[in-house]
């Protein structure tokens, strides 16, 4: 019996698994107390006092960083080194802005404190971490009376020694975090904030998995990280840090799912819920890098590779000092959620719009649980259309075009940008409101074939419970490729190994399901940034390294290779569980009629399992089911899959 579950911005979405069909739940999200609504999820599901397996995607790590709610947090770092953090990259956000607003630091200079253990890059000790030094942490760190400490001493990815000394001496009544755990890697900037990042969330998010962990008993408890594998939830608590793209990794995870249910294994992804949008290519498998953010901060630990903007269905519109429409990206939320909601909230979203455009059905919201408030929405548009000088109809689609464009932009972001033609893939459309921008997204892209999965409004949700258990780990270890003994390098890959399948086997992971995929991060010699290549010989991972660099950048040098990082990924088999929700009730004709602003016919508005299987239905059209809603635009064609997926194509 098996439970997913994701938290997003809106809504808490609910999968569950009894062992023969799913069954989807949504409910309002309470951002204060995440766990409260999951707790009103598994009640109004039945589920108390179950002995379930429940897989979590947390936004409390991610909305603790954004709202800038971290604890109070003590830097610790090697005489001279404790301002890297606020240093960083000397990188300036707006260019050519020559008043530019001072960001604060990270962490406050009075919470940066330097002390000895200080290694050479060959990991000879130059400086020792004395007795005295200890002792003055010691002191200090009571006189600050942090809740959590960072350390990040140089080179401790060599030797952790130092770190380990620092640690001892605060464990017992402190969360402590350690670059030599966190990320073992070079970039003594990137490392800091890691590790500062994973200190400065880690007793929030270790607070929220204790009470979750205590309310749900017995259910066992696991939570999904950005890498899209999931780990036991006391683990998780201490790797917060890892936790900052939890939920979009879930709708990955259930994308590639359904990808492969229909036969489609290059996606292009967008998850558009109620608070943003978040964009990703998928190629056979889900691709994870190193060089992601969150905010302002670089997270340099493995997560999805995604894009994320502030575009959502309660991305709210207004008129600028200009005259202008913007959309986003402040959002209505949960509460009081767009006008629609009935929940006091006054601003036009884009939700409103697409109500007012008759693109959601106010009856059948979310299968009828919930019903839309027409008038609402139509007052939140009519004071929009008001200062625009149009109509509420003209202001609306306004509001969806804009939405539209800010996420096409998105999209070329992680395909053409990289030099991906968008057209051999399948646009992917998932979350609550995904389904009612496919098509227009398509076309600006040139796209011929979509895809909007069944469950789309809960995918991330889904996701969790086909994403595997597993690690990412890595180890610096920089030299040119080709001086670079095969045998050691294997070494080392198995070490790591070794060391992913005993936490894994702790969990309960059998040892004979657990699969190792080794790999190099690699670059020209001079360069700055890494190219991730799988490993099978050193020979294989040039000429790779040579193709990879040539499709990404446009070109391919005749310099000398050089190695960075290893990186071993462990994982063990997801669950495995049928889509089935409902029994197919295919009828000869759709639940009713609707007049759809802009179209010069009535639409007819169809359930989803009322669709003939492999059936081609002509757009325009609306499809409904218990969490989200498909326009299917005029030179559109829709088919319902045995999978109960929608697979759309131009005409």
């Amino acid at each position: 019996m098996l439970l997913g579950v994701d938290t997003g911005g809106t809504f808490t979405d609910f999968v569950w698994f009894d062992g023969e069909r799913l069954k989807i739940h949504k409910v309002l999200s309470t951002p204060e107390a995440p766990e409260q609504a999951i707790l009103q999820g598994i009640r109004e599901l039945g589920l108390e006092g179950e002995p379930f397996y429940l897989v979590h995607g947390s936004t409390v790590a991610t909305n603790a960083v954004l709202e800038g709610k971290g604890v109070r947090t003590a830097y610790i770092a090697n005489y001279g080194l404790g301002d890297v953090l606020s240093i960083g990259r000397q990188a300036r956000r707006e260019l050519y802005n020559l008043q530019p607003r001072p960001q604060p630091p990270p962490v406050p200079p009075e919470l940066c404190l330097e002390t000895g253990g200080r290694l050479a890059s060959d990991g000879s000790v130059l400086e020792p971490l004395s007795q005295k030094e200890c002792e003055l942490l010691t002191t200090r760190i009571r006189q600050l009376a942090p809740q959590a400490v960072a350390v990040n001493l140089l080179f401790s990815f060599i030797d952790d020694r130092f770190e380990r000394q620092i640690e001892r001496l605060f464990a017992d009544d402190l969360f402590v975090s350690l670059s030599s755990d966190i990320l073992p890697e070079q970039g003594e900037y990137e490392r800091g904030i890691a590790t500062w990042l994973n200190a400065w969330v880690g007793p929030r998010v270790e607070g929220y998995v204790r009470r979750l962990q205590q309310a749900v008993r017995p259910a066992r408890v696991h939570v999904m990280q950005s890498s899209a594998l999931t780990i036991r939830a006391d683990k998780a608590a201490r790797r917060a840090v890892n936790l900052l793209l939890s939920g979009p990794a879930g709708g990955l995870m259930g994308a590639q799912r359904i990808g492969k249910a229909v036969g489609r294994s290059q996606l292009l992804t967008f998850d558009m819920g109620g608070t943003s949008t978040d964009v990703a290519l998928i190629d056979g498998q889900v691709s994870l890098t190193s060089e992601g953010h969150i905010g302002r901060y670089p997270v340099a630990v493995p997560m999805v590779d995604m894009h994320t903007i502030g575009a959502g269905g309660g991305s709210i519109a207004c008129v600028d000092e200009g005259g202008m429409l913007s959309v986003g990206p402040e959002s209505a939320g949960a509460d009081p959620g767009p006008a629609c909601y009935g929940r006091g909230g006054l601003s036009a979203t884009v939700t409103d719009a697409n109500l007012v455009l008759g693109r959601l059905r106010p009856a059948s919201f979310l299968g009828g649980g919930m019903r839309l408030h027409v008038a609402a929405a139509q007052a939140a548009l009519d004071r929009l259309g008001g200062q625009m000088g149009v109509s509420r109809e003209k202001a609306a689609l306004g509001v969806v075009e804009l939405a539209n464009e800010h996420m096409v932009q998105a999209l070329r972001v992680i395909s053409v940008q990289r030099g991906i033609d968008p057209a051999g893939f399948t646009l992917t459309a998932f979350g609550g409101a995904g389904g009612l921008h496919v098509c227009a997204l398509a076309d600006a892209l040139g796209m011929q074939q979509a895809l909007v999965p069944a469950h789309a409004g809960v995918l991330s949700a889904l996701g969790m419970l086909a994403a595997p258990r597993g690690r990412q780990l890595s180890h610096a270890m920089r030299g040119l490729l080709g001086g670079q003994p095969e045998g050691r390098l294997r070494e080392q890959f198995q070490r790591l190994a070794r060391q992913g399948r005993s936490e894994l086997i702790e969990e309960g992971v059998d040892a004979g399901d657990i699969k190792a995929t080794f790999s190099l991060d690699v670059r020209y010699l001079g360069q700055s940034y890494t190219l991730n290549v799988p490993f099978h010989d050193l020979q294989q991972v040039v000429t790779d390294f040579h193709q990879a660099h040539l499709r990404r950048f446009g070109h391919a040098l005749a310099s000398e290779v050089e190695l960075v990082n290893l990186r071993v990924g462990l994982s063990a088999a997801g669950h495995s569980f049928s889509l089935t929700t409902e029994r197919d009730g295919a009828t000869e004709s759709p639940l009713e009629q609707a007049a759809l602003s802009g179209i010069g016919q009535s639409v007819p508005v169809w359930r989803r399992q009322d669709l003939a299987l492999n059936t081609a239905f002509a757009g325009p059209l609306l499809v409904i089911d218990s969490v989200a809603t498909t326009f299917v635009a005029p030179q559109w064609a829709a088919m319902r899959h045995e999978s109960g997926c929608l697979l759309l194509e131009r005409d």
